[in-house]
């Protein structure tokens, strides 16, 4: 190793002796670099084992960097992989001479024997590749970080966006023995007959969960339906259910309406007092009682709202890790999926049908990701208020994308008669259909299909199983005879008759 002097001033006789072995090196594997591609080029098993675990840029030397890709080429045109074809693809690109000619592949060639541990010196050369790009990518942050003029928010959307790259782009998933997941399987069967039947996580509507279950990990649950059908309120409903009742952490990122307006309606809801009151603050005292007593439970409710509007699928992602990782969130909803962006603005997706596609792909990549049930809200096409009969939309109505059919797990559409003036449902009993909805399970990979009638509240911006009943809201100062503060015991107990005609927006 050569050595360097330096001069010191404090004592001119003598120097200082720097070894270069004391520098730094980027990390890097070049024995294993020359075994694997050594491997591949000797043994068919050894290319089918490592060809979906690295790529080229994994390598540190830029000669093998070019060797690799001839590989490669050859196995996507599915032509032979040896000595000879190798040196003949790296002629055509005209790399053979910068990797060193024939000779140096004949040395590659005999650095192994046979393919055996190729697929473990791959992931070490792998790590070693994401170790140099975690360098890098902290060089690059430090730097930026000195500078003033930069926004540390731009900052850090950058650091995770290259962070994420690496992420996506490095670490695969590889595939497992039937064994295993039949163990998995029995083991998971076995929890839910501990559970009463109860897989996923519970809406809190009991014939929607006895069909499906409850909402199951990994699984994308599209709810469509047009405007002023209660998309919202329904999922503000469930989403109490959910923290509430059963405790367990949900996300809302709400593109459309504020965290304020949010929160107001599921006050409205668990207080039984309208949102037209709670807007305007006009409350009697004993109103003003139960809002304190009853707005508690919410209060401590695992509930996480987001309402950062224009939401990437990018920003989506990291702020879902985020809180699965930091508050244990179980279940995340999105208000609604076509006010969503698919990337930066500096990229272009496309036209909006493409962008949609997108969006769908990436939540139900989510799901798997994260492991959690994803329920995307969806807009329906105009094709609906131009049908005849009863309205009830079809899967053909979503809007902008087949795509979004295509990627769910479940596709349900709300439905309510009354929203367009009907009084009776088209069934054989023509029962009455006021104050009441339907939720429509038009798709269910795993389950059955079915129409689910729910009792709609409309001045609460509520909904609930249908033999529920209505919790009615508080009377008036001018009809309270028999309520007054403190003697009563639940909501109900507090509310008069309630004019189910008047609905929230939504």
């Amino acid at each position: 190793m050569e050595t360097a002097r330096s001069f010191n001033p404090k004592n001119k006789n003598k120097g200082t002796v720097i070894s270069l072995e004391q520098g730094k090196i980027p990390p890097q594997a070049v024995e294993l670099e020359e075994a694997v591609l050594g491997a591949m080029m000797i043994d068919k098993k050894g290319v089918d084992d490592v060809i979906d675990i690295i790529h080229a840029d994994v390598f540190y030397k830029p000669a093998h960097q070019y060797i690799y890709n001839a590989i490669f080429k050859l196995f996507e045109n599915s032509e032979p992989i040896d000595l000879l074809t190798i040196s003949n693809q790296l002629r055509k690109d005209e790399r053979l001479e910068s990797v060193g000619g024939d000779f140096y592949l004949i040395n590659l060639s005999q650095k192994v024997s046979s393919a055996a541990h190729i697929e473990f010196h791959a992931r070490i050369i792998l790590q070693k590749f994401i170790q140099r790009r975690l360098i890098s990518i902290s060089s690059e942050i430090i730097t930026n970080s000195y500078d003033e003029t930069v926004d540390v928010f731009d900052l850090l959307d950058e650091a995770e966006t290259k962070l994420f790259d690496i992420t996506q782009g490095n670490l695969k998933k590889s595939s497992e023995a039937a064994g295993n997941l039949v163990s998995q399987a029995l083991k998971k069967i076995e929890e839910i007959s501990n559970s009463e039947g109860m897989s996923g996580i519970a809406s809190g509507f009991s014939k929607l969960d006895n069909l499906t279950s409850g909402w199951q990990p990994s699984d994308l649950i599209i709810i469509a339906a047009r405007p002023g059908m209660g998309k919202t309120a329904f999922v503000m409903s469930m989403a109490q259910n959910i923290s509430i009742k059963f405790d367990i952490p949900v996300a809302i990122f709400s593109l459309e309406m504020s965290s304020i307006q949010l929160i107001t309606r599921m006050i409205s809801s668990e207080t039984g007092i309208s949102s037209e009151k709670l807007r305007k603050g006009n409350l009697e005292t004993y109103e003003w009682e139960a809002l304190s007593a009853k707005v508690k439970n919410l209060s401590n409710a695992p509930i996480f709202i987001d309402d950062t509007p224009s939401l990437s699928v990018f920003d989506l992602r990291a702020k879902s890790r985020r809180l699965v990782s930091q508050h244990g969130v179980k279940i995340i909803i999105i208000d609604y999926l076509q006010l969503m962006t698919a990337g930066s603005s500096t990229k272009s997706i496309g036209n909006r049908e493409q962008e949609i596609s997108t969006i769908s792909r990436n939540l139900k990549a989510l799901a798997k990701e994260l492991n959690v049930p994803v329920i995307a809200l969806s807009q329906l096409s105009r094709a609906v208020e131009t049908r005849g009969g009863s309205k009830r939309p079809l899967l053909s109505d979503l809007r902008e994308s087949g795509a979004i059919e295509q990627d769910a797990d479940i596709v349900s559409f709300i439905y309510r008669p009354d929203y367009y003036g009907l009084t009776e449902w088209d069934d054989e009993e023509r029962s009455p259909c006021e104050g009441q909805a339907e939720f429509i399970i038009a798709k269910h990979r795993n389950g059955g299909l079915e129409n689910i009638k729910l009792r709609f509240e409309g001045r609460l911006a509520r909904f609930t199983d249908l033999d529920e009943g209505f919790e009615t809201e508080f009377q008036s100062s001018m009809n309270q005879e028999n309520v007054t503060p403190g003697n009563f015991t639940s909501t109900s107990d507090a509310f008069g008759k309630m004019d189910d005609d008047e609905d929230v927006p939504f």
